[in-house]
């Protein structure tokens, strides 16, 4: 989630990078079955006719979408723009899946899901943010790092670190892709990094242990980018991870806009939105007899039918109801569905009356000369603190972006913390286990104006928590006073996607230790079962430079509607076809 580039792409990497040839080849050209075969017999996957004997060209097909997210309403969108008939059926009661805002108490709007966008070089979704005015971030300034004492460091040596840290990263891109094949599967991302650490500062250099350590340390907030842990960072994988060249961009202005441009053309394409379906079994085409059509009972007994289905639902969500398939989903897919990881990463907003943290902090008692002066803006980190001993033991890393320094027309005095694996299980276990309220939700806003006192001393305990859980961190900032009461939080709102079983208890997908094929199991999921008539698509089938992002799910349903599109012999989307994407490589 950080505002680094991650992409390494220089001309020479490109012709050989195996993630630019698969964006080459599922972007650039239309996606026929000549060019999806080809990619899939290079990856040794097994793959019948994109084009279905059982497609009836005559006919106005009717389309099947399960989930209403990024990927769902692309597809929807696209497919309704050929003259499909298409019927979207959601879980929630609302469009956006992942992607939608809540209020916090001090009146702004923030982002639950993603925050991000991911390279700015021919990426749709960037585009599509610069036509609806959405207002993006990228800090220019150096993170704040604070060292395990509490301690800021010097402006010098969190840019030297942060450099020796993110060159790793680099070098480890490239190692991977180069090296995959010969990798063992249980190294990790961690492991390279100790290697790399000790080379790029040698024993010979004064206090090389202390900083050895402190470029660990900083390594670990990579967690931050895939909702899992470093040493659980698949290193033969890890190139799968490397994202579209340019800035990665903070969505100041949420993903509001975004979402409603896309909303548009699906509601007023006249798609059949049924909000509050929730998907309990799918037939295939081979197992309802001689209709050629897919079947889908919802958990009300309520029957539809279709002649193709696209499934959108989360990759936790597949992992938990592989059994709802019928016929049973083949033996590659499945292994495919179970192989790939599902992060963690969880979002805390922490308002205040005043962002504090921007003013400088000039106070002569300060013992850390470093902190003279300093502000916070951006970025800020507190590396595997030892000062929180009795409310973080395990001494989890944190990290903040802070938004009172965003553009002014949406700035407002928060600090949002991303959490994640054994950290943002035990922060929103404990959330949850101060409610009386054991109903699956996506987040918890600490507003202390609840409907009843009961509410109201519920929101009241939970907000301390989080307030008590992150003080050790935030007491540290610039300017901070323990007697000022603009240092006093004022309100904040915790996500809560690990118990959201319809987000699939998590994130998005990651490629962790213990992977053998990473890169077949991501193309097996991108073909689905054509045969079946059930299609896949979401972030986590995405042409490989954007797994895991808005524009991999935007993407992908783009591209598994132009196949089924396809199949029935329509043609592209005017705007949307090859010459489009000949600037994206």
């Amino acid at each position: 989630m950080d505002a680094y580039s991650m992409s390494v792409a220089s001309a020479s990497h490109k012709s050989t990078s195996r993630i630019y040839q698969d964006l080459k080849t599922s972007r650039l050209h239309t996606v026929s079955s000549f060019s999806f075969d080809k990619l899939s017999s290079r990856f040794g996957i097994l793959n019948s006719s994109l084009k279905s004997s059982t497609m009836d060209s005559t006919k106005r097909p009717h389309v099947g979408i399960v989930g209403a997210g990024m990927a769902g309403l692309r597809s929807a969108g696209y497919l309704l723009e050929l003259g499909f008939q298409v019927t979207i059926l959601e879980a929630r009661d609302r469009l956006g899946g992942r992607i939608y805002q809540e209020k916090l108490p001090n009146g702004h709007f923030v982002d639950m899901g993603a925050n991000w966008i991911h390279g700015t070089k021919e990426n749709s979704i960037f585009q599509l943010a610069k036509e609806t005015g959405t207002i993006m971030t990228n800090w220019d300034g150096d993170a704040a790092v604070f060292d395990e004492h509490g301690d800021i460091l010097s402006v010098k040596d969190s840019e030297r670190y942060s450099t020796i840290m993110w060159n790793i990263i680099a070098e480890a891109f490239q190692y991977s892709d180069k090296h995959s094949a010969d990798i063992d599967s249980n190294r990790s991302l961690l492991d390279f990094f100790k290697e790399k650490v000790a080379e790029q500062i040698p024993e010979t250099e004064e206090d090389y242990a202390r900083k050895r350590k402190i470029v660990l340390q900083m390594a670990e907030l990579w967690g931050a980018f895939v909702g899992s842990p470093v040493e659980k960072q698949s290193l033969k994988f890890f190139w799968l991870e490397e994202c579209l060249d340019g800035e990665n961009l903070f969505c100041s202005g949420t993903y509001r806009k975004i979402m409603e441009k896309i909303v548009t053309p699906v509601v007023d394409g006249g798609a059949d939105i049924k909000l509050q379906t929730r998907v309990a079994e799918i037939f295939g085409k081979s197992s309802t007899g001689s209709s050629n059509t897919v079947k889908v009972k919802t958990t009300d007994n309520q029957y539809y039918e279709f002649d193709e289905l696209v499934l959108t639902t989360p990759l936790g969500w597949l992992k938990q109801n592989l059994q709802a398939f019928h016929p049973p989903l083949p033996p590659r897919l499945t292994t495919a569905i179970q192989s790939i990881g599902y992060g963690c990463l969880e979002k805390v907003y922490i308002s205040f009356p005043k962002a504090f943290w921007l003013e400088p902090d000039a106070s002569s008692n300060n013992n850390n000369s470093n902190k003279n002066n300093r502000t916070v803006k951006g970025f800020c980190q507190w590396l595997s603190p030892s000062y929180a001993s009795s409310t973080n033991p395990s001494r989890w890393t944190n990290e903040i972006v802070e938004l009172g320094s965003i553009d002014s027309s949406v700035a407002h005095p928060t600090l949002l913390f991303y959490i994640y694996g054994a950290e943002s299980e035990y922060v929103t276990s404990k959330v949850r286990s101060l409610s009386s309220s054991s109903s699956s939700s996506s987040g918890f806003s600490a507003d202390k104006n609840g409907s009843t006192p009961s509410d109201q001393n519920e929101a009241a305990a939970q907000h301390q928590f989080l307030y008590d859980f992150f003080k050790p961190y935030y007491s540290l900032l610039p300017s901070y006073s323990p007697t000022d009461p603009n240092c006093q939080p004022s309100g904040c709102l915790a996500t809560d996607w690990l118990h959201d079983d319809l987000a699939g208890n998590g994130s998005y997908c990651n490629f962790q230790v213990g992977l053998q094929e990473g890169d077949k199991d991501i193309l097996a999921m991108r073909h689905g079962v054509p045969e079946e008539g059930v299609w896949m698509a979401g972030e986590h089938t995405a042409t490989f430079v954007a797994l895991g992002t808005v524009t991999g799910a935007y993407w992908s349903g783009e591209d598994v509607a132009r196949r089924i599109a396809e199949g029935y012999g329509r043609g592209v989307v005017a705007g949307a076809g090859a010459g489009e994407r000949e600037a994206a490589v």
